[in-house]
């Protein structure tokens, strides 16, 4: 039986995002992970990215069900006439660097810092992520779906697993990414507490410290999966990162998320970095020439004058990629882009120590860690004295979870569907109190972001992957932006209902 990507997305509620597919993984069926592999493999084949035979590299993050959707997306690729290669339980960037290494597609099965009843692909073509461009392409394929391979429910009449051994190419390829780029022994003299939870890479990346020559100490393992989002850090893990500071004498306490593409970074006072902040410090010590972010991060990158040009971009990492694209298309030299939650992505190759590093289009935390304690390190300087030197802009962000979709809707249209003077009008009407301006500007490039007259800036976003909502704040203190975005989510509270 022949089925239509866009089809099944409609009928399972499994939708293309800016990450991939996602959704409960209930819901992610054996039959819709199988097909959407199909798709996207049909599509690649369709454009010629690929050739027939072709290996397709596949990992996972630690989730209970990845498993499961990895044996039904080796299956997907294994009917498609192509060769599926078990590359474990990786970090994504690692995955995604092996297909670009090789030439050849990656899959990898994670929901990244969703909560652990959710799971996703996520696909990358050879040379890289999926962008928006490609999505029409995947949907619009018909799929051969046989009809007595699968159960009522979905899942596989016969759901044996495959018999694929793990290769650890991918896993040593990210490891010498950084191992044979920096000098030996480039982090002596660090001490860095490693907070590991039940992030996939919570055992090769330490290992990269430890050969570059950091002293690191490994916290809080779990091997119940933990939900950490380097975005809307819970209090736990901020209150975890004090109490291990207190102890530690540590020059920083690194970590990332479930799949290990988005990282965290604390000051010696265990105190987490913004995503945006720590994005801003890495690009310094790159030297970049065109940094690509999305219009919800810190507005210091340009009030900084650290960089010759600064590129705002819609939330989401295939738009920071098209832009960094074009950056490179005009010429520009050291291309890098970051998000929010901290994700950073180097566009063009890095050269220093007489070296490349390649780039590396996707998401990833190692170079973000590194980047800023040598930053720190090269400038005598703790992080903390890093962050006094950059403009007051600080950021916050909270989260309604569970919060409907048309909801968010009808905030997108309340804040901005209107004029300008309207919008600007919808937003001093709910959020003066809050604010204590009245706004002057309303940014529509990804969801609805004011600017008031005191500069200070409310930025409301739904989640494009799951029914969330996001807030966004920026202000010129630490204690303003966080009583700022309490004050703007108990405003949004009356939303949800």
């Amino acid at each position: 039986m022949k089925v239509k990507i866009a089809d099944l997305m409609e009928e399972s509620g499994i939708k293309f995002g800016t990450s991939g597919a996602r959704g409960l993984s209930v819901d992610m069926t054996d039959r819709i992970c199988y097909a959407y592999t199909k798709g996207f493999l049909s599509y690649l084949l369709e454009i010629k990215d690929i050739q027939p035979g072709v290996d397709v590299a596949v990992a996972g993050d630690f989730r209970p069900s990845t498993e499961r959707i990895m044996a039904a997306v080796a299956r997907g690729i294994t009917d498609m006439g192509l060769n599926a290669v078990n590359c474990g339980r990786i970090p994504s960037p690692a995955v995604a660097l092996c297909g670009i290494t090789r030439n050849i597609p990656a899959i990898m099965v994670t929901g990244s810092h969703i909560p652990a009843d959710r799971n996703g692909i996520k696909f990358n073509k050879c040379a890289g992520e999926v962008l928006k461009s490609d999505e029409p392409g995947i949907t619009s394929q018909l799929v051969d779906l046989p009809e007595d391979m699968f159960c009522e429910c979905g899942d596989f009449c016969n759901p044996g697993r495959p018999d694929w051994p793990v290769d650890d190419t991918a896993a040593n390829l990210y490891k010498q990414r950084y191992t044979s780029f920096f000098p030996k022994g480039i982090l002596e003299g660090i001490r860095l507490g490693f907070y590991q939870h039940s992030a996939v890479g919570r055992d090769l990346i330490p290992e990269i410290y430890e050969e570059l020559g950091a002293d690191v100490v490994r916290l809080g393992r779990s091997e119940k999966f933990v939900p950490v989002d380097t975005e809307a850090i819970r209090d736990v893990d901020s209150q975890m990162a004090k109490e291990w500071a207190k102890d530690g004498d540590f020059t920083s306490i690194v970590s990332t998320d479930g799949d290990s593409d988005r990282p965290l970074i604390s000051d010696e006072n265990g105190k987490w970095l913004r995503g945006d902040v720590a994005g801003i410090l890495c690009s310094k010590f790159l030297k970049a020439d065109s940094v690509s972010t999305p219009v919800s991060c810190n507005t210091a990158v340009e009030k900084s004058g650290y960089f010759p040009q600064v590129l705002r971009t819609r939330i989401g990492s295939p738009f920071v990629i098209e832009s960094m694209n074009e950056a490179v298309r005009v010429g520009k030299g050291c291309v890098v882009g970051y998000e929010a939650n901290g994700g950073f992505l180097l566009n063009t190759p890095y050269i220093n120590f007489g070296k490349d590093l390649a780039a590396l289009p996707t998401r990833d935390a190692v170079l973000l860690h590194i980047a800023i304690l040598l930053l720190a390190k090269d400038e005598g300087k703790k992080i903390s004295q890093l962050l006094h030197e950059l403009p007051a802009r600080y950021t916050a962000s909270g989260i309604l979870r569970e919060f409907p979709q048309e909801n968010s809707q009808k905030i997108l249209k309340k804040f901005g569907g209107g004029s300008e003077d309207e919008n600007c009008a919808a937003f001093t009407q709910s959020f003066k109190t809050a604010v204590g301006s009245d706004a002057k500007s309303v940014n529509l490039t990804d969801g609805v972001r004011a600017t008031f007259e005191n500069e200070e800036i409310v930025h409301l976003r739904p989640s494009g992957n799951a029914p969330e909502f996001r807030c966004y704040t920026e202000a010129a203190t630490q204690e303003r932006v966080t009583e700022l975005n309490e004050k703007c989510m108990e405003v949004l509270d009356t939303f949800n209902c």
